[in-house]
């Protein structure tokens, strides 16, 4: 065994003791109150952050942002340690057998031409070795667990997969101009009927839902433009929050140094302070 191997066993092992230290009766109280379900956001909170770790490219950030994850992995499945229906090592070895049993190319001697073909065997390995039911539909391989982002992008996947995709990004992008002339026109509808709102409060709701439905399918085709141009959703949106985060703080910085109040009748400084902002970034 490399010494490396050797580290990398010690340093997992430390991790698993002081998880189990922590949920002891005379360890930590807020570590013992937690459950699978309330560590349920902060999984999905800390994946978000170890993202924009990676998109900054700053690898101390990285660490640490892995390490929150390893640490959360490693707590929720000592939960279930600790109530006797797996081990912390069963979900270890059981990835490891995956993983293996997954990649015949690398640990047997099945031959692939390219990553398309891996993924098909992958589909492949899940019915016939290890008894996954085949699903009815494509998208019924698409966990309707996901945020509804990443969803849509998934959905999105399954149907080019199998051949239902536009030819070119200008298709797309006429897709994108329809849905954002139906969202005006919605819009147009409601407002004109909420001049009437008293007399017509069935049909205000109406033209209300009908409204969201179309910023449903402008969402949804803004989400295929990126897909379209092997953008992940999520990650881009992830990385406007920040960048709006961050000029928004310099709005904060520069109304409070100018002594104006956040309001909307002071928005031509705030426009003001954005202009400087965005030069900055």
């Amino acid at each position: 065994m490399s010494d490396s191997k050797k580290t990398e066993e010690g340093a997992f092992k430390g991790l698993y003791d002081t998880v189990v230290q922590l949920r002891a009766p005379d360890g930590c109280p807020w570590d013992r109150e937690q459950s699978p379900a309330t560590l349920r956001g902060d999984l999905i909170e800390e994946t978000y952050e170890c993202i924009e770790a990676i998109d900054q490219k700053d690898p101390a950030h990285i660490r640490e942002e892995l390490g929150d994850l390893f640490l959360l992995v490693t707590m929720i499945s000592y939960m279930h340690e600790q109530e006797k229906l797996f081990s912390v090592a069963d979900v270890l070895g059981d990835i490891t057998e995956k993983l293996i049993r997954r990649h015949p190319h690398v640990f047997a001697d099945v031959k692939v031409k390219d990553s398309a073909e891996v993924l098909d065997n992958w589909a492949r390995i899940k019915v016939e070795q290890e008894g996954r039911k085949p699903k009815d539909s494509l998208m019924d391989q698409v966990s309707r667990s996901l945020p509804p982002l990443d969803r849509a992008y998934k959905l999105q996947k399954k149907a080019a997969k199998a051949g239902f995709d536009w030819p070119d990004t200008q298709g797309v992008m006429g897709k994108v101009d329809e849905e954002l002339g139906e969202v005006a026109d919605a819009i147009g509808a409601l407002e004109a009927l909420s001049r009437h709102a008293a007399e017509a409060p069935e049909g205000v709701r109406r033209l209300h839902e009908d409204l969201e439905g179309e910023l449903g399918d402008l969402l949804f085709s803004v989400v295929n433009l990126c897909r379209f141009l092997k953008v992940e959703p999520s990650v881009a949106l992830q990385r406007t929050n920040a960048k709006f985060t961050e000029r928004f703080r310099h709005i904060e910085k520069r109304m409070k140094e100018s002594s104006l109040e956040l309001s909307k009748e002071n928005m031509n400084a705030m426009d003001k302070f954005w202009e400087e902002a965005k030069e900055k970034s």
